[in-house]
């Protein structure tokens, strides 16, 4: 039944890309904007991408490091501590394939994309590697105005750190690997976005995990003021593995824009508060409850 459920969140998704209403006539507000040179036709390794990232999903590829102050429980010792962890990801999406749309920054586009997710404990002598998620896949996006929609194929696997296997009572390990289809549609009215979509996964190690799962978020963002916006994102995902209790991720800060030369999309910096509360994402600690809060800086398009 849950499966079912989640397979019908995926169709709605769909449906939806085709019912773009009259605001997708508008240009995006949180995208970076495409090359000028490669706005419309067929581009092979186009510079740039067409949906924007997820601010406050924390798998959401990206390039950053983050410390992070919570309840961790089995990322501590003793068991329910609270401790320092330092939080780093390397993420990048590279475009493989374009057709651009009658309007700049509208089309599909196929890439690649792959990104490495660490947890390292700062009250170790040694800093230890906790945890480290690998991530590689294949997105498949479409943008038409401010509505965006991506589909991802995407394998993850995860591994425990040398230093924590060593200690005296670490987690016993899993082999953790799964596969998983991924649908998000995303619409913006205004300075708002807002996103739905799921997952199914269609292979997975160890049975325990979940079968499917359902993503929603918003995100707000300021006027741009001499390359400055205040930006807000509220992230939730729920697995029929955890009897679909939410995990809740939100970041809150500062996005600044380095100005764009010759039609090239801005670089981005993201300096972000950031609160968690639920299941964990870190791949080995699946079945753990955690929270915390922190500062991160994020780097990207």
């Amino acid at each position: 039944m849950r499966i079912r459920s989640a397979q019908s969140v995926l169709s709605v998704v769909l449906v939806m890309a085709g019912a773009a209403p009259s605001a997708a006539q508008q240009a995006s507000a949180c995208a970076g904007g495409v090359h000028e040179e490669e706005a419309s036709g067929f581009v092979v390794l186009p510079q740039d991408r067409l949906f924007c990232p997820l601010l406050a999903d924390p798998k959401e590829p990206r390039t950053f490091v983050s410390y992070l102050q919570g309840e961790f429980r089995t990322l501590a010792e003793p068991a329910g501590a609270t401790g320092g962890i330092g939080s780093v990801g390397l993420g990048d999406s590279f475009g493989l394939f374009r057709w651009g749309g009658p309007q700049p920054g509208d089309g599909l586009q196929i890439d690649i994309a792959g990104s490495i997710f660490a947890q390292f404990d700062l009250g170790a002598p040694s800093l230890d590697l906790i945890n480290a998620d690998y991530i590689v896949g294949v997105p498949i996006t479409y943008q038409r105005g401010r509505t965006g929609l991506r589909l991802r194929l995407y394998h993850q696997s995860s591994h425990l750190g040398d230093e924590y296997i060593l200690r005296p009572a670490p987690l016993e390990r899993e082999n953790l690997s799964f596969e998983s289809l991924e649908a998000i549609l995303s619409q913006e009215i205004g300075p708002l976005r807002a996103y739905g979509g799921g997952e199914l996964f269609v292979r997975r190690e160890p049975d325990t995990l979940g079968s499917s799962l359902l993503h929603a978020g918003v995100e707000l963002r300021s006027f741009d003021v001499g390359g400055v916006k205040l930006v807000v994102g509220v992230d939730m995902k729920s697995t029929d593995e955890q009897d679909w209790s939410p995990a809740w991720s939100g970041r809150a800060g500062i996005e600044l824009a380095r100005a764009a030369r010759s039609g090239h999309p801005l670089r981005l910096i993201h300096l972000l508060l950031e609160v968690y509360d639920g299941p964990s994402p870190y791949g080995q600690f699946f079945q753990d409850d955690i929270r915390y809060i922190g500062f991160g800086v994020h780097f990207g398009l």
